[in-house]
């Protein structure tokens, strides 16, 4: 090798080859001895060609896109500050398989910055026929790169259509390989019912995934892999439309071959349990969370806001009222809707006890209220004509069946708050069982 300080340096070493090495993530198991390969080939024939290599470098990346090459982009950024003036690889289509990529070395021949690439069976200089040659072949593997990918999409189109969804199958399913490659799915015996627990549990009795997380670690629930089943894999198993027979790819849906773990009506049961209304804290009011126990554990009954999405994109909204399970996380009582609460319990008005005073103290300031009301606010024509029936005798006594009339009232059509007050009178005490109120 010359020295510098003579003046006499190398003819081989003005020539500052990077032998350059690439394989595709894409197919790594069929391309793991590649680089090896690359780099052992092009090392003969340096030494055959006496081709002074600088440094080796080598990396695993796709080249279908530009720039997102971490050892290309280096070595253009080395060749623009005349670090290397060659590149030495395998095939052109190691450097390039898009446009942006061969644009930059292109431009960097024309620059004079890039002298020479070496492949195994041709170079290409800055010669007009030589870049000319070198863009062909670049662009020929761009092509056969986009239609590989038009072919492998059009591939899992038609696995789709055939009823396969073309990757791995939910937990609860087993795969089954022909050739390295998804063939058809089957039912994982053993963890198939426990799936089905799941849906069952929040579908029919309510419970939050995080009590379904808690059942399934105090049972040793585990993966495939026997790994504990995370928090979010229980969300997104629940939202996973493939249990019931159905599956989304590429944007479209398909109807699978592959047997179903659990309906369509347990699924959109579960939906709407999982549907969580923006929360606006304390201003939330269920006024009838201590009007009974549970009877299976005695753990207090708790209540939670349901939307169920209507056409045209509005909600309607549902109250459910259920066991709180901080006595038993897994007790089975199941939930009920407020209006199946307030029915029930006016079915039982005549057996329950009341407080007759608090509920005539309650009617007197309802009816005071509604003469202030008429006195400020109505024309007194009208009242005249039509509010008459509404003057209450203000001595008579107010007896039980006025009390209990009243109270109908604010059960059937009061306010969250008139709710409140009012059921501060009853002095029976409920229990909740299998979705039936009852006397304790």
């Amino acid at each position: 090798m010359g020295n510098p300080k003579d003046g006499k340096i190398d003819k081989k070493e003005q020539t500052r080859y990077c032998l350059y090495a690439r394989k595709s993530t894409e197919s790594d198991e069929r391309q793991a001895m590649s680089i090896d390969s690359q780099i052992k080939e092009m090392t003969i024939l340096a030494e055959r060609e006496g081709l002074f290599i600088k440094e080796v470098r080598q990396e695993s990346h796709s080249a279908k896109s530009s720039g997102l090459r971490p050892v290309f982009n280096q070595l253009l950024i080395d060749i623009k500050n005349g670090i290397f003036n060659a590149i030495l690889t395998w095939a052109p289509d190691r450097l390039s398989r898009n446009a942006g990529d061969l644009g930059t070395l292109v431009d960097l021949m024309d620059q004079e910055k890039l002298l020479a690439i070496q492949t195994f069976s041709q170079s290409f200089s800055n010669n007009p026929n030589e870049k000319f040659l070198l863009m062909i072949l670049c662009s020929q593997a761009k092509l056969e790169n986009d239609n590989r990918g038009i072919n492998v999409k059009r591939g899992l189109r038609a696995k789709c259509e055939a009823g396969w969804r073309p990757n791995k199958a939910p937990i609860g399913y087993l795969n089954v390989m022909n050739e390295n490659r998804i063939s058809y799915v089957v039912i994982d015996k053993e963890r198939a019912p426990t799936i089905k627990q799941i849906f069952l549990r929040v579908g029919n009795k309510g419970q939050s995934g995080r009590v379904v997380k808690a059942w399934l670690d105090q049972i040793g629930f585990t993966t495939r892999t026997g790994a504990k089943l995370a928090l979010s894999k229980v969300y997104k198993a629940l939202k996973d439309s493939y249990y019931y027979g159905e599956f989304e790819f590429g944007g479209k849906r398909y109807k699978g071959k592959h047997e179903s773990i659990i309906t369509k009506e347990l699924f959109d049961k579960v939906q709407k349990q999982l549907i969580v209304p923006p929360r606006e804290w304390h201003k939330k009011i269920f006024p009838f969370r201590q009007l009974c126990k549970c009877a299976s554990c005695g753990a207090s009954i708790t209540a939670e806001e349901k939307y169920k999405k209507l056409k045209y994109g509005r909600f309607k909204k549902y109250v459910y009222y259920h066991c709180t399970r901080s006595i038993d996380y897994d007790c089975d009582e199941p939930y009920i809707t407020e209006d199946d609460l307030v029915q029930q319990l006016i079915a039982q008005i005549d057996d329950i006890k009341i407080d007759e005073k608090y509920l005539t103290d309650q009617m007197k300031k309802e009816i005071e209220r509604f003469h202030l009301l008429r006195g400020e606010v109505l024309h007194q024509e009208f009242l005249s004509g039509n509010l008459n029936q509404f003057d209450y005798p203000q001595k008579e006594p107010l007896n039980r069946d006025m009390a209990k009339n009243y109270l109908l009232h604010v059960l059937k059509a009061g306010s969250a708050e008139e709710r409140v007050k009012i059921l501060s009178a009853i002095k029976t005490k409920f229990i909740l069982h299998n979705k039936q109120l009852s006397i304790k």
